[in-house]
């Protein structure tokens, strides 16, 4: 399998992410401040008799010059500022979606855990906060092994959280970490990703199941390859009473880019050409199919439908609903 070699500049930004990014953002019309309390980090919704919750494992700040990369910095920009948001800094939410459908509490990702950004890393907490004890999920899916998605896998005493839950991660992907010597053949800047990955994969207490395209976790929710952001990257269907949901990792990783320019793609997608065709063919299942959508970094809950608008497209949140 190939060794991943992405640009210095991709390298840099990911070795600033790693201690404290913090970044202040270009004040735009409208952008809206934190509160003085916390806002709630879960919400819960259900789709035919497939029960969820999102719950939130923080926020992420990365430069917006990581956004759109083979296009041009000056319409990124334009288009960044177009929709309300920084053009200097990427204010990412983390959304995880615990799946309850007959027994099975399936959870995908868990997080930076306390080694990653200092204002992510509460998946744990919010899990308590929304009365869902960890200790109740049976399953956990891994859509990829960035930072953010699998590095909440240790504890403080470096062993696996959720001991009693199965775990399952891509074959593909555990494949392209655990190659021999990867750590050593990128460069410098690379390495502690290869390294917490590999790290996180070898866990004491985790059992890996490894799957592929299609493979089925539990009874109505399977997996599907969506490769290019990484070489192994994983998407989670679920499916019940004939309605459909999936959960996209970071096969779209922003819910205004990722729809009306889904030529366009970021750093952090290690094969770009591929991230391209797989978001387009994403895109065109969830609009032909009606599919309803969840986007890690989409702005909390980050649930909702795909619209086709001419060749691009665009990301409609669903309508929450308060009661029955």
């Amino acid at each position: 399998m190939p060794v991943f070699k992405p640009s210095r500049r991709a390298l840099l930004s990911m070795a600033a992410a790693m201690p404290a990014l913090t970044l202040s953002a270009t004040r735009v019309p409208a952008q809206l401040a934190a509160p003085v309390a916390a806002n709630p980090a879960h919400f819960r919704f259900s789709l035919g008799q497939a029960q969820f919750t999102v719950v939130s494992d923080g926020s992420l700040s990365l430069p917006a010059s990581g956004l759109g990369v083979n296009a041009d910095p000056a319409e990124v920009q334009a288009f960044l500022t177009a929709h309300f948001l920084s053009p200097e800094t990427n204010y990412a939410h983390t959304n995880h979606l615990l799946i309850e459908l007959g027994e099975a509490k399936v959870l995908v990702d868990v997080g930076s855990g306390n080694r990653f950004l200092p204002t992510a890393g509460r998946l744990m907490d919010n899990l308590d906060s929304a009365g869902i004890d960890p200790a109740s999920i049976t399953h956990v899916v891994i859509t990829h092994a960035h930072p953010d998605h699998i590095w909440g896998i240790r504890d403080d005493f470096d062993e696996a959280i959720l001991p009693d839950a199965q775990k399952f991660i891509g074959a593909a992907e555990r494949e392209f970490w655990m190659q021999d010597g990867l750590a050593t053949s990128v460069p410098a800047e690379m390495q502690q990703f290869v390294v917490g990955a590999v790290n996180s994969i070898e866990v004491d207490g985790a059992e890996w199941t490894t799957v592929a395209d299609g493979d089925e976790i539990a009874p109505g929710i399977r997996v599907i390859d969506s490769p290019g952001h990484t070489p192994g990257h994983m998407s989670v269907v679920v499916e019940s009473d004939g309605q459909q949901i999936v959960a996209l990792g970071d096969a779209l990783s922003h819910a205004y880019i990722s729809f009306a320019k889904p030529g366009w793609y970021n750093e952090f997608d290690m094969d770009g050409e591929q991230t391209v065709a797989t978001r387009q063919r994403l895109l065109d299942m969830a609009a032909t199919d009606r599919m309803a959508v969840i986007g890690y970094h989409f702005p909390f809950p980050g649930v909702g439908h795909v619209m086709r608008e001419g060749e691009a497209y665009r990301f409609i949140p669903a309508l929450w609903r308060f009661d029955d």
